[in-house]
């Protein structure tokens, strides 16, 4: 266990921060999964520039690698293009 006050207000502030981040990332995930789950070409055109900003911002605050945010805006882009 740490002995120091500072060290103890760090276990604090970085098990405060994984939850929130967990948070964020799993509701990222869950919309993603909401709009691959669409078939209408309407509803997957007025989703898809909430779903960009919310990547976007997980990518500026590093929860998750910008590649990996680009490799997700393009898959889902693509999705969006092959609906009728």
């Amino acid at each position: 266990m740490a002995n120091h006050q500072s060290a103890l207000k760090r276990i604090r502030q970085s098990e405060a921060r994984r939850v929130h981040n967990r948070y964020y990332t799993k509701t990222m995930r869950n919309a993603v999964r909401q709009f691959r789950s669409l078939t209408e070409k309407k509803d997957a055109a007025d989703m898809l520039p909430k779903l960009y900003t919310m990547i976007d911002k997980l990518a500026k605050r590093n929860m998750i690698h910008k590649n990996k945010a680009g490799n997700l805006k393009s898959k889902i882009t693509k999705y969006a293009n092959s609906l009728s």
